[in-house]
């Protein structure tokens, strides 16, 4: 007799759809799991045995083999504990395997038998719901299962519990959806004195979902403006905090189900390896562009990130996701993230500062900013110069506006945007680009000789037509005119040169 039991493995968002099949057969005691399975997947053995003793039960003195199929489908990750125990469970007639075939098993057994949390439950249940089968996940995840709509599941604390519900001597009650968080307290921006021209910058940035770059002397107030950012964005709708979740689902980052209507805010330091920023690893999980998934991701101190790491975000910024190829597996991560960087304009940090000189000017600045490359900066919608903040700039009161004001802003342009059929104005392009950011002849006489002038390549010229379309939502005008194309201008500094 073969027993059958449902389970998934994941690739990238994606939930692969694995028939666990158990055979008990007379020989030599023997207990095997083939079908290519990782180092955790093989532990499993010695999990399943200590779980089955700690219920009481002796593994069968046969030959057990363990087929993980399809068999060319890599597998990995400690999930499979569980579907591998009810498997053998229902081989060694336990229970019943007709039960299990319209469930799918996810989680990881400890040895005194308690089912405990695995990473990539909500993609499970989101399978399970196309599949239309039930889920049978961890006690503490069954709140995140339940954002999968329709799909009935049981969250056991324990394999003895769960026995029992298939049994029918007791019931285990359905757990209930988890909580939304309440929005993390942000800085204001009435934090920020001075600054007036980023603060613009940092308000088209989160109206448009442009890319932005900050340059100025140490302490002039950089990190402190992108700390601002996440005050002012529009909150997730519930789909995007559905794809949102789902990242964070494979990387083990959802606690006890809760799911945030806040945009992702992640702010990796310089020291960052390529796969931790875009994703990757011996077991390919999603990096920093990928966490960041319709949200913002912060560099601080843009320059001394190694360049091949920042080269590597090329792609992502421009296509919106993450390919990680190996040789055992190709996945996809989405990565719709807004790029916000800063730092300084040379080594020292005082290059183009009254106050202080550089003692190495101009080549401590060449060097400095030559470590970025230049199709990464075409990527980067927005340069800005955030210039020192003075003694009587700080003595002077909070600014009257704060990030509930430009918030409002931001939600009424991100409106007009989703009228249009994308998400933000970074998205716009090919015929509905032409439709909604054609200038008048004033701003398109005007485009045409700075692009000359300053040689802008085609995707330097879209980006830029997709600024001013955000600066005229702003100011509430239908068509793109002269005064939103030189104000989209004055933010697409050349620095290096």
């Amino acid at each position: 007799m073969v027993a059958l039991v449902q389970t998934v493995a994941y690739l990238g968002l994606e939930a692969r759809k694995v028939e666990v099949q158990c055979q008990v057969a007379p020989g030599l005691p023997r207990f095997s799991i083939v079908g290519l399975p990782d180092k955790a997947v093989s532990e499993s053995r010695e999990r399943v045995q200590a779980a089955l003793s700690a219920m009481g039960l002796a593994m069968p003195p046969k030959r057990i083999t363990i087929n993980l199929s399809p068999a060319d489908l890599p597998k990995d990750g400690s999930h499979f504990d569980l579907p591998i125990a009810l498997a053998l469970l229902a081989a060694m007639g336990v229970t019943d395997a007709e039960q299990l075939g319209d469930w799918i098993a996810v989680g990881e057994l400890s040895l005194d038998g308690r089912v405990v949390a695995s990473p990539g439950v909500l993609i499970a249940a989101l399978h399970a719901s196309s599949e239309e089968c039930g889920l049978i996940c961890p006690v503490s995840q069954g709140a995140e299962a339940k954002w999968a709509s329709g799909v009935p599941v049981l969250a056991p604390r324990d394999l003895s519990s769960l026995l029992g519900h298939l049994k029918g001597t007791q019931v285990l009650a359905e757990p209930e959806r988890g909580e939304v968080e309440e929005a993390p307290a942000v800085t204001d921006l009435k934090q920020v004195k001075g600054q007036e021209t980023a603060k613009r910058a940092l308000e088209i940035a989160a109206a448009g979902g442009h890319n932005l770059l900050m340059i100025g002397p140490p302490g002039s107030g950089k990190s402190l403006l992108a700390s601002c950012l996440p005050g002012i964005l529009p909150e997730l709708s519930p789909s995007e905090a559905l794809e949102v979740s789902m990242v964070q689902s494979v990387a083990g980052l959802l606690e006890a189900g809760r799911i945030s209507r806040s945009r992702p805010f992640r702010a990796p330091h310089h020291s960052a390896s390529m796969a931790a920023l875009t994703g990757g690893g011996l077991k390919v999980r999603p990096g920093e562009v990928s966490l960041a998934h319709l949200g913002v991701l912060f560099l601080d101190e843009l320059p001394e990130f190694q360049r091949p790491v920042l080269d590597s975000l090329r792609q992502p910024l421009e296509t919106g996701q993450v390919d990680v190829a190996r040789a055992n597996a190709h996945v996809t991560f989405p990565a719709q993230v807004q790029l916000i960087a800063a730092m300084n304009p040379c080594r020292c940090g005082y290059a183009g500062d009254p106050a202080q000189n550089c003692n190495r000017y101009p080549r401590c600045v060449g060097d400095y900013q030559g470590r970025l490359s230049g199709p990464l900066l075409d990527r980067i919608d927005l340069h800005v110069e955030v210039a020192a903040v003075s003694a009587m700039d700080m003595a002077l009161p909070p600014p009257t506006e704060g990030s509930e004001d430009v918030a409002r802003r931001v939600a009424h342009a991100r409106r007009q945007s989703q009228a249009r059929g994308v998400r933000s104005n970074s998205e716009l392009e090919g015929d509905s680009l032409e439709a909604h950011a054609s200038p008048d002849d004033e701003g398109r006489a005007l485009l045409m000789r700075a692009a000359e002038k300053l040689r802008l390549s085609a995707r330097s010229y879209t980006r830029m037509l997709r600024v001013a379309r955000t600066i005229a939502d702003l100011s509430g005008a239908e068509q793109v005119g002269r005064v939103h194309i030189a104000e989209a201008l004055s933010y697409r500094q050349t620095i290096g040169r």
